[in-house]
Parts: C-alpha cells; sequence; structure tokens
C-alpha cells in the first residue's frame, strides 16, 4: 500500500458505533465521517435518511454494522441496500462481530441455522459501481461459516489476535507468558499465530453427569497464563479454566476474547470484587471493541482493558 495513494473513504455507521467509527476515522486522513439519520414512523419502522446522498458519487464508501441485536439488524440492512446504489466507487461493510456465529449448526431436524441465513442475506447487498460488496469480519465464529457467503460479496477475514500480541509484548512479564486455549477448536484457529508462546490446551470431559474442564496438555505451572479464544457468553468455561488451571500452579491468569458478547451482563461475574470471593479473578481481561455495548458496560471496570479494532478496520478499508 506505501507505492500507491490512499483511497479516500466515506465512512457510515449505525449509532452504537459511534465512538468506534471516531476513532477509526482518527487513525487517517483520508478517512471521513459520514452520517444517517436513524428515524421510526408512528408505527416503528425505520424512517432512515443518508445524509450527503450526492456528495458521495463515484465515491469509496464504508458501513461500520453492529448486529447486536434482531431489534437494530433490519434498520442497518436497510442503509447498507441502500448505499452501494448510490452510484459509489465501492462499497465495503465492516461487521466485526458476526453474531449469529455459534448458530452454525444442525444438531436435529428443525433447527434453524440462523448463521447461513445471515450469510445469504449479506451476500445479497446489491454491487456498486465498482462491483461486489467487500465485507470485513474479526475472527468469525466457525471458520466453516466463510463458505455460507456466495460469490456475490467478497468476504474478508481478519483476526484481532496482533492487539494481543501487541499488548503482551507490553506486560512486565512479556518473557513468563503461556497461552492456554479452553478447547480444541479454539488451538485450531489460534495456535498457529502464537507459535512462540508455550501453550496449554484444556478440554470438556464428562464426569458421570456434568462436563468438568482438564488440561489436556502443556503446564502452566508459574507462568502468567492467558486463555484466548474468539469470544465469550456466559463465561463459565472460562471460569472453569481459570480454576484448573489454579490449581496447577499457574502464578497468575488472564484471558483475551475478540468479542465480549457478555449477554444479561455476564460479564460482572468478572468483577474484581465480585470474583474475589468465589476465587476466580483474571489478573487482566482483554477483549475487543467488536461490541460496542459490552465496552460501554465495562468501561473502568477492572480486569476489562479494551484493545480497539481503529486501527486493524482503518487498514482494512485499504484492501
Amino acid at each position: 500500500m506505501a507505492n500507491r495513494a490512499k483511497k479516500h473513504i466515506n465512512l457510515f455507521y449505525c449509532s452504537e458505533c459511534e465512538d468506534l467509527a471516531r476513532k477509526v476515522s482518527q487513525q487517517s486522513d483520508v478517512i471521513q465521517l459520514q452520517t444517517i439519520t436513524w428515524r421510526n414512523f408512528d408505527d416503528g419502522f425505520p424512517n432512515i435518511f443518508i445524509n450527503n446522498a450526492h456528495e458521495i458519487r463515484g465515491q469509496h464508501v464504508a458501513f461500520l454494522a453492529s448486529f447486536s441485536s434482531p431489534g437494530v439488524i433490519f434498520e442497518q440492512i436497510s442503509a447498507i441496500f441502500a448505499l452501494p446504489k448510490l452510484f459509489v466507487a465501492s462499497f465495503t461493510l465492516v461487521l466485526p462481530f458476526f453474531p449469529t456465529g455459534s448458530y452454525e449448526r444442525m444438531e436435529e431436524e428443525g433447527d434453524v441455522a440462523t448463521a447461513f441465513t445471515m450469510a445469504r442475506v449479506l451476500s445479497m447487498i446489491p454491487k456498486s459501481r465498482g462491483g461486489p460488496t467487500s465485507i470485513v469480519i474479526y475472527d468469525i465464529h466457525a471458520l466453516q461459516e466463510r463458505f455460507y457467503f456466495w460469490d456475490d460479496v467478497l468476504p474478508c477475514f481478519e483476526t484481532g489476535i496482533p492487539l494481543l500480541l501487541q499488548r503482551l509484548r507490553e506486560l512486565p512479564d512479556a518473557d513468563n507468558i503461556t497461552i492456554a486455549f479452553p478447547d480444541d477448536g479454539a488451538w485450531k484457529r489460534f495456535h498457529k499465530q502464537l507459535l512462540h508462546f508455550p501453550m496449554v490446551v484444556c478440554a470438556k470431559v464428562r464426569e458421570g453427569d456434568k462436563r468438568i474442564v482438564q488440561i489436556k496438555e502443556g503446564n502452566p505451572k508459574s507462568q502468567h497464563v492467558v486463555i484466548v479464544d474468539d469470544l465469550v457468553q456466559s463465561g463459565g468455561t472460562l471460569i472453569e479454566c481459570q480454576k484448573v488451571l489454579a490449581a496447577h500452579g499457574a502464578g497468575k491468569v488472564s484471558a483475551y476474547v475478540t468479542h465480549g458478547v457478555f449477554p444479561k451482563r455476564s460479564w460482572e461475574r468478572f468483577v474484581h470484587n465480585k470474583s474475589e470471593v468465589s476465587g476466580h479473578q483474571f489478573t487482566y481481561f482483554w477483549l475487543t471493541d467488536s461490541c460496542p455495548l459490552t465496552v460501554k458496560a465495562i468501561a473502568n471496570v477492572a480486569p476489562f482493558e479494551v484493545l480497539s479494532l481503529a486501527g486493524s478496520i482503518a487498514n482494512a478499508l485499504q484492501i
């Protein structure tokens, strides 16, 4: 990219992503924020207006989305489908968290694979004058979901792991880090990006009617162990991993997830003054700002620390 001029990007965003959009625009003087007026008719349906629609003709356009709940998806889909048709040079959708990612399987007849449905919807985004829409997604939950998208869009799959690596290099005990994975799936996804660290792999095994976490391989003794996964929901698996790592002599335990989903304020289980009572305190809990509502909820709350995707998104917009 150093040998060619950077594209000037007009970045639109949903209401939830305003803070992240501003951070992205601060990464480069070629990213200009544009606004959409989000209103509703009396019956509750969206009444949306794209500001400066004429001025973006022939320009590169992007939209930063957050599908945090079904209630906000339709209004954003409406804007996303409209933007490429405004005679723009290219269109990029940035959806940091693909939210239906943990519902990709059919385990019995009648199950609905909503991840496939969402991919089909996004695959129907109209082409711009420059061609198919590019869709930027970070650490999609199930790798096979990349094949759910049709050829009418260009999915670009990014990762938040470089942000974690940068943060680990800044730690005072950076030479005493061991990476732990809560299961084989997390190991398969991330271990190649973390090869220069010692590793511990955990696994859930059935013991009677319960499933318990055990260490499958590796030794956490006296190490600062960082559990790495793509997302967290209730946090139960991370807590069980922390317990078994501490029982095997880990000096400290921290965690990193790209997507801090935390439904029903489940992040509260990790707050220091509460987790100390239960004996599962994490030294650090790193997450990205892919889930804006969580970021607002955990601001300045230990042990949470947000690693912003802003720089990575700004770079992805230049691909």
